[in-house]
């Protein structure tokens, strides 16, 4: 079912017909709530290409007859206005889709975000640092092919996202696609064209599902928020300067310290375990003046699996030498939205280089100092 936000409150009457002719109490089944953001999995194909489809919350229910079972949750979705290709998302887009999930918070067991592929790791990570003392699970999720057409993967991501919620207290925010439940800011895009669209490079999966719809989950890998106690806070990411600049072989002194004028925070993303030009002085420079200013520089590997050590090579040493502080292992994604978190909440620039490489969010792994 689908209704628009000032509706949202009023349930669909088919879906709790169909509850109550299964025998079952409404009020012992966990709701769901779906924000559908916009995206791949609600489009329609039209003569200028894929295009929004006005009547998917009604297909939805049509094309996954699943939803229906008397087994399955309730739930509950709202269209957004406007529908966003997921390529329009901005931190404006993540803050109504958080304020969202908290305003709705105590009346559902969880939430599900459809939205499109392209920067659903980017949203995932936003939402992991947007909302403070979360403990319900809230699953990015959408497909590689609109529930329209036949050979579609949305309708096995939508059946076990609303699985996952019902059985298995993932309380964090997760992406789940083709098979596999990831940590929101572990996630990456990785495949284009593929249904293994998404993957968890240097963190295991949160679960795995089988032939028999079961979800392994590894419990050690739940992160447990130390803010157990506390209500739902929403913090904001709008306002901060952020960018992502990837070094690449002749790049111009000249042309980073442009990249990095008027930023507050960067992403480097450098190369190996967080090499770059160290005999190039003009670049050095460049990133030199841009920290003495106060932009925090966080280097990122180019590379999908490994830990930046800034210490391994004089190229990484060099960089360390001009202010940039490691990312360790996390992903670009995770740390540009947790550059925006911190910068947003006005901290003196040391705390927020330290707090870059602290694990918030079970978003980083510090690996272990050696010994002799």
């Amino acid at each position: 079912m689908t209704a628009n936000p000032k509706d949202s409150k009023i349930p669909s009457l088919e879906v709790v017909l169909a509850w109550k002719s299964g025998g079952l109490e409404e009020k012992m089944k966990k709701k769901i709530y779906i924000a559908y953001t916009g995206g791949t999995i609600g489009m329609m194909p039209s003569k200028q290409g894929y295009i929004p489809d006005p009547e998917f919350g009604k297909k939805m229910i049509e094309k996954i007859p699943e939803l229906k079972d008397p087994t399955m949750p309730h739930y509950e979705m709202v269209d957004y206005d406007p529908l966003l290709d997921s390529s329009n998302m901005s931190p404006r887009d993540w803050k109504k889709i958080a304020d969202d999930i908290q305003a709705r918070y105590d009346d559902y067991d969880g939430f599900i975000v459809l939205h499109g592929t392209d920067t659903m790791a980017y949203t995932a990570s936003a939402l992991s640092f947007m909302l403070r003392g979360l403990r319900k699970p809230v699953i990015l999720t959408g497909s590689q092919i609109p529930l329209c057409e036949v050979r579609s993967d949305a309708r096995e991501n939508m059946v076990t996202s609303f699985q996952i919620i019902a059985d298995h207290p993932v309380h964090e925010v997760c992406l789940y696609f083709n098979n596999s439940l990831f940590r929101g800011c572990r996630s990456v895009k990785v495949n284009a064209n593929g249904f293994d669209a998404f993957a968890s490079p240097n963190f295991p999966r949160l679960g795995t599902v089988g032939i028999d719809f079961k979800i392994h989950i590894d419990r050690d890998s739940l992160f447990k928020h130390k803010e157990q106690n506390v209500p739902l806070e929403v913090h904001n990411l709008e306002g901060p300067r952020v960018g992502v600049l990837r070094l690449f072989p002749g790049i111009n002194g000249e042309f980073v310290k442009n990249a990095l004028i008027n930023l507050e925070g960067i992403v480097l993303e450098a190369y190996g375990v967080g090499n770059g030009p160290d005999k190039n002085r003009d670049f050095l420079q460049a990133l030199k003046e841009a920290n003495d200013r106060n932009v925090v520089i966080v280097a990122c590997s180019q590379c999908l699996r490994g830990n930046v050590n800034l210490g391994g090579y004089a190229s990484g040493s060099a960089l360390a030498e001009v202010g940039v502080i490691s990312g360790y292992d996390m992903t670009t994604e995770a740390a540009t939205c947790k550059l925006f978190y911190l910068l947003n909440l006005g901290l003196p620039i040391q705390e927020v280089k330290s707090m870059m490489r602290t694990n918030l969010r079970g978003e980083l792994t510090i690996p272990p100092k050696k010994t002799n």
